[in-house]
């Protein structure tokens, strides 16, 4: 299905109610354009008005603006000679007369672009911070990003599945995270959002490391992970033990699980993220294990791994049809290792559908 991504501009500028927003390359101006460009110290904007669409782009780069036409966008090039002083001037002049708003995406726009914009004459009195904006109106997927999604979530669970089946104790997170990562792209992922094995005491730190550390027998293990497909990730987690579980760490992995499907069996449009989260929370503290949960219960996913809406505590946003978000509880215990379970799911009409179902138990 063909993206209308002079619609979702259109309704950028709407929201933002300014004359013109600004936005550098991430997943925003891919979101809203389908450009792809590195950020670097090559200032690259985007600038999109009533008149349309126009950017400010190093001259190495203008052969990717051209080859897509039907954007109709006009150019302010620069050389790596001349530098981008002279275009941006050029682009103020000609999009940004006197008394023009301007909307900027304050969350990834740099401070030397900013000043740029300054030098240039675009005066400050007249922009607008619009970054919400711009994660708001990403927050609600159409279908064919979360037909995306399903893809990357369908090519991790069947790699995870045939990683798992040929994981051993003895094999360092290394190793299993090189075959993880080597099964998923044999299925058709376009790279991985992130990859990430961790094992023993080590499963007790949220963002660990991978690295050569062996996985023993009667250990947890914790593998969180995700392919990309067409821009979309998947962000998944599973925690697995190989031989016996003391009774302490079953009961962390109880509680997790319960945890995890009550916030599924809550979910659906209306209710806030905050009641989502405390849902799941309570069934963690029910087992007294709530100063373990450090962590929200979950975040947006989309073109970026993290974005809106944040399923955590005090988050009076309301869940609509279309918000895609993870439900991931975890508890963590220092010296001993943690459990996390994380699920994706997209909200419908009428509640949820749980896009991930690889075996949840231990």
């Amino acid at each position: 299905m063909a993206i209308d991504y002079q619609a979702r501009l259109n309704q950028l500028l709407d929201q933002s109610e300014a004359d013109l927003v600004a936005f550098v390359p991430g997943e925003n101006m891919v979101y809203f354009t389908g450009l792809h460009f590195h950020l670097s110290e090559r200032p690259i904007l985007g600038l999109y008005s009533r008149q349309g669409l126009s950017f400010i782009i190093p001259e190495l780069e203008v052969a990717k603006l051209e080859a897509r036409p039907e954007l109709e966008a006009r150019r302010f090039a620069w050389t790596d000679k001349s530098g981008y002083e002279g275009a941006f001037s050029d682009a103020v002049a000609a999009l940004l007369p006197a008394d023009t708003s301007c909307a900027l995406d304050g969350q990834t726009l740099r401070f030397f672009e900013w000043r740029a914009l300054e030098r240039a004459g675009l005066p400050a009195v007249n922009t607008l911070d619009v970054g919400d904006d711009f994660l708001n109106l990403r927050a609600r997927k159409a279908p064919a990003e979360v037909a995306n999604m399903q893809r990357a979530i369908d090519i991790s669970e069947a790699a995870l599945a045939a990683t798992m089946a040929w994981a051993r104790p003895g094999l360092t997170e290394r190793q299993i995270a090189d075959k993880l990562g080597a099964e998923m792209l044999e299925r058709g992922s376009h790279g991985h959002a992130f990859l990430t094995v961790l094992s023993g005491e080590k499963t007790g730190l949220p963002h660990g490391n991978t690295a050569d550390r062996v996985w023993g027998e009667n250990e947890f293990l914790l593998i969180d992970f995700g392919a990309t497909y067409n821009d979309y990730p998947a962000d998944i987690t599973r925690t697995f033990c190989y031989g016996e579980p003391t009774t302490r760490m079953r009961a962390m992995y109880a509680a997790v699980y319960g945890a995890n499907r009550a916030a599924r069996e809550f979910a659906r449009p209306g209710v806030t993220c905050a009641a989502v989260d405390q849902v799941a929370r309570a069934v963690i503290e029910a087992a007294g294990l709530g100063q373990y949960f450090i962590h929200r219960l979950g975040h947006g996913l989309g073109l970026s791994v993290h974005e809106l809406p944040n399923i955590v505590e005090g988050n009076a946003q309301i869940l609509e049809p279309g918000m895609v978000f993870t439900i991931e509880p975890g508890v963590y215990i220092p010296g001993l290792g943690g459990v996390r379970i994380e699920d994706n799911v997209v909200v419908t009409d009428d509640g949820i559908d749980v896009m991930t179902s690889y075996p949840r138990e231990l």
